[in-house]
C-alpha cells in the first residue's frame, strides 16, 4: 500500500475546508490544510460575518429614531465609520484566532501558502510537495466584474468592507442578495445609495411576492432603484468624482464617489492545477462533482462554493462534514439539498424555506396561497411606516406546507424555526393546530386563514436559480 503523508489534505481554510478537517481528525484521519489567506474563508472575512455587522450598524440609524415614539429623548447620533471597521477587524481577527485553535485542538497540522495539485494524490504548497490520498479542494469563490470601461475604477464586496471613509454617493450594481444587503447598509449608514439591475425585478429565483414588497421598502428608506438597466461604462475625475454611463439615456443619477459591482461570484479554481490534472469543471469554471462531492478524478473532491452550486455557507459545512463521514467515518453521506432555508440580510430582512409560489406551481399544477401584508406592533408607537409580509405555499392535494417566505423584523430568525416543519412535512392543519405567541410577527404565520388557490397555466415557468 502507498504511503501518503496525510490521508486528507484540504486546500482552502473556509467553512467547509474546516468542517472536512476536523471531522477527519475526529475519525482518526491524518489531516492537513492549506491556506495562503485568513483562516475562517469568506464567511469569516470578507462575507457572513462582517456583513450582519455592517447590518447591525445600519439598523440604529432607524432605532435611534424610533425610540422618540416610546418616550427616549436621545441626542443626535453620531456615526464613525473608522470605529466601526476597526472594531469589526477586531472581531474577525478574533474569530481567526479561533480556528486556528479548533484545527491546532483537532491536530490537523496548517500549511500556510498557496497550494497547487501536480498530481492526482500530490499538492505543491508554496513550492512544499505533499503527498495525500484524498485532497480536498474547498476554495470558494470570488466576486465577478464585467469587462466594461473603466471597471477598474470599481469595487466589489471584498474591497467594500475595507474602505477608508464611508461614500457620500455609491451605485450598487446587481440585484442579488450581495446588492440589497450593501445598499441596506450604505443607506442606512448615512450615504445615498442607487441601485442598478438589468433585470425587471431584484432577487430573481426569490419568490415574487417577497421581491415586490422588499423593493417597495427599500424605496421607503430611499434607496434609488433603477430596473431593467445596466452599466455601460465608468470614467474618473480629477477630484475623483466617478461618471457612469448607462445602458438607457433616461436613468439618473450619473455621478458618484464609489461605483461596487455585485453581479454574481466566481468558482476560484485559478492557478490550482484541475485543468491541467484533467478535473471536470463546468461553464463557469466549477468544480463537477457527484452526490458524494467526488470529482471524476478518483482521490480529489470538493465541496462549497468552488463547486458553483448552492452558495451558503451552512451547505459548506454539511458538504465538509459528508466527505469526512463518508471517506473515514465509516458511512457514505451525502447532502439532501430539498427545503434549504435561507436569508437576506437587507433592511428590512428577508427568509424563505422551500418552493417559491411559481415554483410550487410548476411541481404540482395546484397549490393554495396564505399571505398576510401587516404594520408590525413596533411601528404603531415609532410612527414608521413600515410592513412586513408573510407567505405560505401549499399543495392543494396533499395539503403540505411546501414553502414558507417573510419579508420583515427578525424573519431569518423566525423562518430558521419554521423550517423545521416544513422539513417534517408539516400540513396546514397542523400550523393552524399551533397556538401562536402573541403579541409577536411570528403569530401570523399560524393565524393564516384565507387562501388563494392557483393553478398552473401552459406558460407558467419557474424562476432561475438564485444567481444576481
Amino acid at each position: 500500500m502507498k504511503s501518503f503523508d496525510y490521508q486528507l489534505l484540504v486546500i482552502g481554510a473556509g467553512s467547509g475546508g474546516v468542517r472536512a478537517a476536523r471531522t477527519a481528525a475526529a475519525c482518526g484521519a491524518r489531516v492537513a490544510i492549506a491556506e495562503e489567506r485568513r483562516l475562517g474563508g469568506t464567511c469569516v472575512s470578507r462575507g457572513c460575518i462582517p456583513k450582519k455587522l455592517l447590518a447591525y450598524a445600519a439598523h440604529y440609524r432607524d432605532d435611534f429614531e424610533d425610540a422618540a415614539g416610546y418616550g427616549w429623548t436621545v441626542a443626535q447620533p453620531v456615526f464613525s465609520w473608522e470605529r466601526l471597521v476597526g472594531n469589526k477587524n477586531r472581531e474577525i481577527d478574533r474569530l481567526n484566532g479561533v480556528y486556528q485553535d479548533l484545527l491546532e485542538g483537532a491536530r490537523v497540522d496548517i500549511l500556510r501558502g498557496s497550494a497547487k495539485l501536480t498530481a492526482a494524490h500530490t499538492v505543491s504548497v508554496d513550492g512544499r510537495s505533499v503527498t495525500a490520498e484524498h485532497v480536498l479542494v474547498a476554495t470558494g469563490g470570488r466576486p465577478f466584474k464585467p469587462d466594461i470601461p473603466g471597471i477598474e475604477f470599481a469595487i466589489t464586496s471584498d474591497e467594500a468592507f475595507e474602505l477608508r471613509e464611508l461614500p457620500r454617493r455609491i451605485l450598487l450594481v446587481g440585484g442579488g442578495y450581495i446588492a440589497v444587503e450593501f445598499a441596506g447598509i450604505f443607506n442606512g449608514l448615512g450615504a445615498d445609495v442607487t441601485l442598478a439591475y438589468r433585470g425587471a425585478q431584484i432577487l430573481r429565483g426569490f419568490d415574487d411576492d417577497i421581491r415586490r414588497h422588499l423593493n417597495n421598502e427599500m424605496r421607503k428608506k430611499g434607496v434609488t432603484i433603477l430596473l431593467e438597466t445596466d452599466l455601460a461604462g465608468i470614467a474618473r475625475r480629477d477630484d475623483g468624482t466617478l461618471d457612469v454611463e448607462w445602458s438607457r439615456e433616461s436613468a439618473q443619477p450619473n455621478a458618484f464617489d464609489a461605483v461596487m459591482f455585485a453581479t454574481g461570484r466566481k468558482p476560484n479554481v485559478e492557478g490550482l492545477g484541475l485543468a491541467e490534472l484533467g478535473v471536470n469543471l463546468d461553464d463557469d469554471g466549477g468544480i463537477v462533482v457527484d452526490d458524494w462531492q467526488q470529482t471524476n478524478i478518483a482521490g480529489i473532491h470538493a465541496v462549497g462554493d468552488v463547486t458553483n452550486r448552492i452558495a451558503l455557507t451552512p451547505v459548506a459545512i454539511r458538504e465538509g462534514f459528508a466527505v469526512a463521514a463518508t471517506l473515514f467515518g465509516g458511512r457514505r453521506t451525502k447532502v439532501d439539498y430539498d427545503n434549504l432555508p435561507s436569508a437576506v440580510f437587507s433592511q428590512p430582512p428577508i427568509a424563505t424555506v422551500g418552493l417559491t409560489e411559481a415554483q410550487a406551481l410548476k411541481r404540482f399544477g395546484e397549490v393554495d396561497i396564505y399571505r398576510r401584508d401587516f404594520r408590525p406592533l413596533r411601528h404603531t408607537l415609532s410612527g414608521r411606516d413600515e410592513r412586513s409580509l408573510v407567505k405560505l405555499v401549499v399543495d392543494t392535494a396533499s395539503q403540505r406546507v411546501v414553502g414558507a417566505h417573510m419579508a420583515g423584523a427578525d424573519a431569518p430568525e423566525i423562518i430558521q424555526g419554521i423550517a423545521i416543519a416544513v422539513r417534517m412535512g408539516a400540513k396546514k392543519s397542523d400550523v393552524d393546530a399551533t397556538i401562536g405567541i402573541h403579541p409577536t410577527a411570528a403569530e401570523e404565520f399560524v393565524t393564516l386563514r384565507e387562501k388563494e388557490t392557483k393553478r398552473r397555466q401552459d406558460d407558467d415557468t419557474a424562476p432561475d436559480e438564485r444567481k444576481s
